[in-house]
């Protein structure tokens, strides 16, 4: 009897398409090397290696702490200013550098993309796992600090995994419309170095929500960023109550960002190989 051969023809999807979770699964092995691979390019050949991970957002911080905790004096909400700074950065140094890493996430892997088959998605996916060990150890040092100033975290910290969603699913929407679009429009990874410094003062990291107009705030929250930091303040530093309001909003708004992201994404993938 004569083997039979079987071939899958693999034909692109047209229109807008939800994420295939079971392709992806499929090639979850993929992604898990391209975490390690990620991981590995940053540290390998660094003399401190993943060091940095703890002295990049420490020396930021200092100096918020110098120049608007101590000379520009900005309120922190009655806590110590470099608790109340870093306490924000954590979070925001891990969206940052998906948006920064995402928008590369395709072109500095564009040969795979021309001469192998994969669900494109693994790439910007990558990304937002990879930061996530940069992240584990901010929060580390985080809390070293939190115990070397004697604080104590509030009962709201219970509430910290409902705003790591938030942050991933809000990381992950903007990563997925950033990847597609810096493909095909380079000037988006051009951008990104000096667009991340500036987005950062959009958001309360170095000061108090306490400064934006009242009937302006809800407005702000549209960042879902916003809610993201103060209810981290509101867990770890206590000095108010979860700001659920802002979280709400920040959490709806994370989830259209999310679903378009997937849908844009899924609509630009069967292109990504010719613009590439």
């Amino acid at each position: 009897m004569k083997d039979q051969e079987y071939s899958q023809i693999i034909e692109p999807s047209k229109g807008w398409h939800l994420i295939d979770v079971k392709e992806l699964w499929r090639y979850k092995d993929l992604l898990y090397f391209l975490v390690v691979r990620g991981i590995k390019g940053k540290y390998a050949q660094s003399i401190l290696g993943i060091g940095w991970a703890v002295i990049q957002p420490l020396v930021q911080t200092l100096v918020f702490t110098v120049i608007f905790g101590t000379l520009a004096k900005l309120d922190s909400d009655g806590v110590p200013y470099i608790l109340f700074s870093f306490a924000a950065m954590v979070p925001w140094n891990y969206f940052s550098s998906i948006l920064t890493e995402s928008s590369n996430a395709l072109i500095a892997n564009k040969d795979m993309l021309s001469k192998v088959y994969f669900p494109r998605l693994v790439l910007p996916l990558a990304s937002v796992f990879s930061k996530l060990i940069d992240f584990g150890i901010s929060f580390i040092v985080m809390i070293g600090l939190f115990i070397y100033y004697g604080f104590v975290p509030s009962i709201n910290v219970i509430y910290f995994p409902v705003l790591l969603i938030i942050l991933i699913m809000t990381s992950l929407g903007v990563g997925m419309i950033l990847s597609a679009m810096a493909i095909q429009y380079r000037d988006v990874q051009y951008a990104m170095g000096f667009m991340v410094r500036i987005l950062m003062y959009s958001v309360p990291v170095v000061y108090s929500i306490n400064i934006i107009p009242q009937k302006w705030v809800y407005v702000y929250a549209l960042n879902p960023m916003v809610g993201v930091i103060e209810g981290m303040r509101a867990a770890f530093l206590g000095t108010k109550a979860m700001p659920w309001d802002l979280i709400s909003i920040g959490a709806a708004v994370s989830l259209i960002l999310f679903i378009f992201g997937a849908f844009y994404f899924r609509k630009m993938e069967n292109t990504l190989a010719d613009i590439a």
